[in-house]
């Protein structure tokens, strides 16, 4: 009997669980970093705007920290075009080397975005995200950080007692939430 409810326990606990992924380069020094472009994301998911909107909530809550300065999207757009970057979403370390210089900022952010939406086991089915970033210095275009992170999905409680899961707006939040923690630690 006890083995069954740790058993249960722990696959309760694991479903729940983001993945902790994160690189940080040790000689960055990321307080020097004041503004960033954050570029459109490369999205694998089949919702078509899914990475839009994704790139919105997560440019609304860097700017809410107040720990950078996030170049407007329309800027970034202008920038990307003057320095002919060919895929926005996958540019190359001396696209952003030109980009960065022609817009100011100090670091590039891109994205992608792997899945987007519903999941369905069985009968049951709940909202899934699953994003990865990456930070580029402006000076080299080297990666100096990367994240990635996957919020809601299926659990054990979804399984038994059904439900659905959470709403995408809510996983989405925590989601860029997470990345945004793994950022500033």
């Amino acid at each position: 009997m006890r083995m069954a409810l740790f058993c249960l326990a722990f696959v309760f606990f694991t479903a729940c669980a983001g993945t902790r992924e994160v690189y940080r380069d040790p000689n960055m020094d990321f307080g020097a970093i004041r503004s960033v472009a954050v570029m459109p994301f490369l999205s694998l998911a089949r919702d078509n705007i899914a990475a839009e909107r994704v790139r919105d909530v997560f440019i609304n809550d860097l700017l809410a920290t107040g720990a950078v300065y996030v170049v407007p999207v329309g800027e970034v757009a202008r920038g990307a075009a003057r320095a002919e970057v060919v895929t926005p979403a996958t540019p190359s370390p001396e696209e952003v080397i030109k980009l960065a210089s022609i817009i100011k900022v100090q670091a590039v952010i891109t994205g992608v975005l792997k899945e987007y939406g519903e999941v369905r086991s069985g009968t049951t089915s709940a909202n899934i995200i699953s994003v990865s970033l990456q930070m580029m210095e402006a000076q080299t275009g080297k990666i100096v950080w990367s994240a990635s992170t996957t919020k809601g999905g299926i659990n054990i409680w979804d399984r038994l007692f059904g439900g659905g899961g959470q709403p995408m707006d809510k996983i989405t939040q925590d989601a860029v939430r997470d990345l945004i923690n793994k950022l500033f630690k």
